[in-house]
């Protein structure tokens, strides 16, 4: 089917998500949609997919213009969309997850046909080579082929336009380039593809098309065959941008954080961290790669003391912070990035001066012998601001109203704002537009250069060999290698990170 958006609007209170855009994609073609988080691809496909109204503009399917009420009558003009988040049901088998509010019924009872719906699937499966079994229960299988389940689903419902968002953002590498061959399957047999990303080698690897949304509009349209990183990152951002990240080889130095045999439990009282020793010295990087969800988060938690270690100690500087509080691990010169800035970060209704203090109200020059001094919070909050490049009108606007990139700034200026030991970094680019991570990522190399230690998570491997100096990948809980120098190669951390040991 040819698909053309012509013209279109979306606003929300305050928000102008999509300004007048307008794509077309062939039968057969892959379309890339690039842009960063805010640049209004989700909101273009949630209108394309049923689930938004526009203001205004038009839908075309082969020249004929439809207009959606709903997500149902999406699906039956032919448009399947594949939610970064999978919608599947973890007790159901694949067979039924997949024909779920498209059952097929038999007899008087119109009870479900499961032998028609099985027999569709495992067709589908092997049409498109997707290597799925129709009788396995969702909760039991890998991450990547609950995506292949999730295609299953739209093709099941005859979608001949089908849209991913964000599809590798769960995926290991390996997983990825199984995807893309899955993609590019797909739309030699006449499928009609967009595909969502904000990361230029995928787009660049698998798309016939680019276009490229900042801010709400249409900035521009590219071939992936003559096209290079560098002209799409500056049509993201509107500027030039290195893509590389530039550092000195790392001299290590003394140990400043050593995990010794930790266990941590998650939420739901199961091991997340399961026996992890791991030193990290003054003077370099040691990033922990891994698909989202094998115990990082547990582990960052346990080491900055917002969550209780089940065993095991951690020492900071040589102090066991085992059950610390996170302002005595904060008081130990230790900076954290978190993983989710609007929750663990920022607290959105204060202002960016009240929002840099968060950590250090109660140290000098904020605090002395009792009195709060607030001259001192505007001097050192402007100061911030300045040195920092954070864009805000004053440092008394709320940091809720800043973009994902500012509101990172501040808080990385705060966490950098005293002399540091250790930088404890979650996920700190995550969001953020390809000029704000050329920025993190040069604030964090120079904390390493001044003799800090850096821990840093990340799910991006580009991220994780562009920054690290040593490379610990977590698999289950558990950390499953740890390579540097010459092994430190996109296809070992990948395999690593898929749990292939050895």
């Amino acid at each position: 089917m040819h698909l053309e958006l012509k013209e279109i609007t979306k606003r929300f209170p305050g928000v102008l998500a999509n300004d007048r855009i307008s794509i077309s994609v062939d039968r057969g073609q892959v379309l890339g949609l690039l842009g960063e988080n805010g640049a209004g691809k989700t909101t273009l496909m949630n209108i394309l997919s049923g689930l938004y109204r526009p203001d205004s503009g038009q839908i075309l399917i082969d020249d004929k213009m439809r207009t959606f009420d709903d997500p149902a009558e999406a699906i039956s003009a032919g448009v399947g969309m594949i939610h970064q988040h999978f919608q599947l049901v973890p007790v159901f088998d694949v067979t039924e997850a997949v024909a779920l509010g498209a059952e097929t019924t038999t007899g008087p009872l119109r009870t479900f046909d499961r032998a028609t719906a099985r027999q569709r699937v495992a067709e589908l499966s092997e049409q498109y080579n997707l290597h799925v079994n129709p009788d396995s229960r969702i909760e039991d299988l890998p991450v990547g082929v609950r995506q292949r389940v999730e295609i299953l689903k739209a093709l099941y419902r005859k979608s001949d336009i089908l849209v991913l968002d964000e599809p590798s953002a769960v995926l290991t590498p390996f997983e990825t380039e199984e995807l893309f061959g899955i993609i590019r399957g797909l739309a030699d047999g006449g499928t009609t593809i967009i595909f969502i990303t904000h990361k230029l080698n995928e787009v660049l690897e698998v798309a016939d098309h680019i276009t490229v949304l900042r801010r709400g509009t249409v900035a521009g349209s590219a071939d992936p065959k003559t096209t290079s990183r560098e002209q799409l990152a500056n049509l993201m951002v509107g500027r030039d941008v290195e893509l590389s990240v530039a550092k000195k080889p790392s001299t290590p130095a003394d140990v400043v954080l050593s995990l010794k045999d930790l266990f941590v439990r998650d939420d739901r009282g199961h091991m997340a961290v399961k026996g992890i020793s791991l030193d990290v010295r003054a003077g370099e990087t040691v990033a922990i790669a891994g698909v989202q969800g094998n115990g990082q988060t547990e582990l960052v938690e346990a080491i900055t003391g917002l969550r209780a270690a089940d065993s095991g100690t951690i020492l900071i500087s040589g102090v066991d912070v085992s059950h610390a509080t996170p302002r005595r691990v904060s008081d130990l010169g230790v900076a954290h990035i978190p993983e989710d800035r609007n929750r663990d970060g920022l607290i959105s209704q204060m202002t960016v001066a009240e929002n840099y203090i968060l950590d250090a109200y109660h140290r000098e020059p904020y605090s002395k012998n009792l009195v709060f001094h607030p001259e001192a919070v505007r001097q050192r909050a402007e100061n911030g601001v300045q040195d920092f490049d954070i864009r805000t009108p004053s440092i008394d606007t709320v940091a809720g109203s800043l973009s994902g990139g500012n509101q990172q700034k501040v808080i990385v200026a705060r966490e950098f704002s005293f002399p540091v030991k250790l930088v404890i970094a979650a996920q700190p680019t995550r969001g953020l537009d390809v000029g704000s991570i050329e920025y993190i990522h040069r604030r964090i190399v120079e904390q390493r250069d001044a003799g800090a230690a850096i821990l840093m998570v990340s799910t991006e491997l580009e991220e994780v060999l562009a920054v690290g100096d040593r490379v610990a990948v977590m698999f289950a809980g558990e950390i499953v290698g740890i390579v540097e120098g010459a092994e430190q190669t996109f296809e070992n951390v990948g395999m690593l990170m898929g749990g292939h040991v050895g």
